[in-house]
């Protein structure tokens, strides 16, 4: 038979991948955040590298769902909120031991020549008296005339709990976001130009970039928030369907065509692990982490009109595994868990003892699901393996992080297979062991919580990979749209020639 039972699953996933699994993208999923679209956390990526495997990958996805073409204003990091990377290496649930501060400034640059523009980005080859704003050809220096707003960032490296020992990377250089692919007339060569935007520190050996990126995740949104109304019921795959990485069989998907912010650090994995050895030498090889953002407690509005945030950072946004909050925690407790940190994930273990998503799944489906109490979403979600739980009780430590096992060797991103440890057969680098940008972890969600039978059923949302993702079946991107090399994400969609493939298209799936 093609697909994995869950019983063989459930012992790989507790024991010898040492992961949790993610719920998918984290796009709106609480009331303020969902107001609050740049400090939104929506991926959050941990791997190793494919590219060089002695580094681990860290990706901070926000700014959910935009639309290439939506300018003159078009999508910047926020100069007021701080990103955070934390990092747990020695399995106390506190991620805490290392933590990567990512700070941004905007500046307004005038453009060269006489001419002035309401735009942000300037640049048309027909601009035939002005040779310095034919088109942005770099972040910096000559080319750079276009970017009359641009920002700039630094990158902090933050060791031990109380935060004692501070380290400012990449000093010498001047790191600048890349800023967002506007059109062919304005960026004539974007991939060329987001080149500019991946920096080395030379004493690290630290690779950092921020900037405009295509959206990776794939979901049938639209279905699976009309209270998981996918458009097929089972079994919902057939065999040959589940197995195939690069065909979306049915379902539309909510990103295509769509973009998102990026902020990528690439990081030596002796430089993460609690030794500071590489995985050949490691004694702990395994390491937890979350994203977050923050922001100032209190803004102040001048007399002269402009504002100011003053006080402590509070954090406002947390993501380890997606769609935690959207699918396990319940609406009135969101806000609170997003300002919540993650080792203080007791307080929440009854949603995860009693998932109300397991019992709309069996309500819809008419399938059946696991009893409670769940001490297996507790154990894989709150848990390193060979933590024990306190009878049903999630103990200490319980905390909320992505998990990766750094000794598992990468997969090369032709051999990637969608549903990671749920293939067959596994793809042990994929889910559950932390996460890759092109890991459906949609389809894993809902046979993880939903149990044995949505496995044997193979329930999904009919969405496997982002579909005609920019460069795809070249040198740099898979067909099926996974980037070969560093920053780890296809390029984005430009304004000028975007386009979202909606059901009921000419090519495209029906809707129902």
């Amino acid at each position: 038979m093609r697909h994995t039972t869950l019983h063989k699953f459930l012992p790989i996933f507790l024991s010898t991948l040492m992961a949790v699994p993610a719920f998918g993208a984290s796009h709106r999923e609480a009331p303020l955040i969902a107001l609050d679209p740049a400090a939104d956390n929506t991926d959050t990526y941990a791997f190793r590298s494919w590219e060089d495997p002695d580094k681990v990958v860290f990706i901070l996805n926000t700014i959910p769902g935009q639309d290439p073409g939506d300018g003159p204003n078009y999508f910047a990091f926020d100069d007021t909120v701080l990103y955070r990377i934390h990092l747990d290496n020695n399995k106390d649930g506190e991620a805490e031991d290392i933590v990567y501060e990512i700070k941004f400034k905007s500046e307004t640059r005038p453009a060269l020549g006489s001419l002035n523009f309401p735009l942000p980005f300037v640049g048309n080859p027909n601009i035939g008296t002005v040779p310095a704003l034919q088109g942005i050809t770099a972040l910096d220096g000559p080319g750079s005339e276009g970017l009359t707003r641009r920002q700039t960032y630094t990158v902090t490296e933050v060791r031990g709990k109380k935060g004692k020992k501070r380290k400012r990377l990449f000093k010498e250089q001047t790191l600048v976001a890349v800023p967002s692919n506007v059109g062919p007339a304005t960026m004539p060569d974007y991939e060329s130009l987001a080149a500019q935007g991946i920096y080395t520190d030379d004493k690290t050996g630290i690779r950092a970039f921020a900037g405009q990126r295509a959206e990776t995740f794939a979901i049938d949104l639209g279905a699976v928030f009309d209270t998981v109304n996918l458009r097929r019921f089972p079994p919902v795959l057939t065999e040959e369907e589940d197995s195939n990485d690069a065909e979306n069989p049915f379902g539309m998907n909510r990103f295509s065509g769509s973009n998102i912010n990026s902020i990528v650090l690439e990081i030596p994995i002796s430089r993460v692990t609690v030794d500071k050895q590489s995985v050949d030498s490691t004694v702990n090889t395994h390491i937890g982490m979350y994203a977050s953002t923050s922001r100032k407690q209190v803004k102040v509005l001048r007399r002269n009109g402009r504002s100011i945030n003053i006080g402590k950072f509070v954090q406002v946004s947390r993501l380890a595994n997606p769609l935690v909050n959207e699918l396990i925690i319940d609406t009135p407790s969101k806000d609170k868990w997003n300002a919540s940190e993650p080792e203080d994930e007791a307080q929440f273990q009854e949603f995860f003892k009693t998932p109300s998503l397991a019992t709309a799944l069996n309500l819809i489906f008419g399938l059946p699901v696991p009893t409670t109490p769940r001490t297996d979403l507790m154990q894989v979600f709150l848990k390193y393996p060979g933590q024990s739980l306190n009878g049903t009780d999630c103990g200490s430590p319980c905390s909320e992080l992505l998990r990766l096992d750094l000794s598992v060797s990468p997969t090369a991103p032709d051999n990637q297979k969608r549903l990671g440890g749920l293939a067959t057969p596994p793809d042990p680098a994929g889910f559950p062991n932390g996460r890759r940008p092109n890991d459906d972890v949609t389809d894993i969600a809902i046979r993880v919580v939903g149990g044995q039978a949505f496995n044997d059923n193979r329930v999904g949302d009919g969405v496997n990979f982002l579909e005609n993702a920019p460069g795809a079946g070249t040198t740099q991107v898979t067909t099926n749209g996974i980037a070969r090399f560093f920053p780890y994400l296809p390029s984005p969609f430009d304004g000028r020639n975007r386009r979202h493939i909606d059901c009921g298209e000419l090519g495209a799936n029906p809707c129902n």
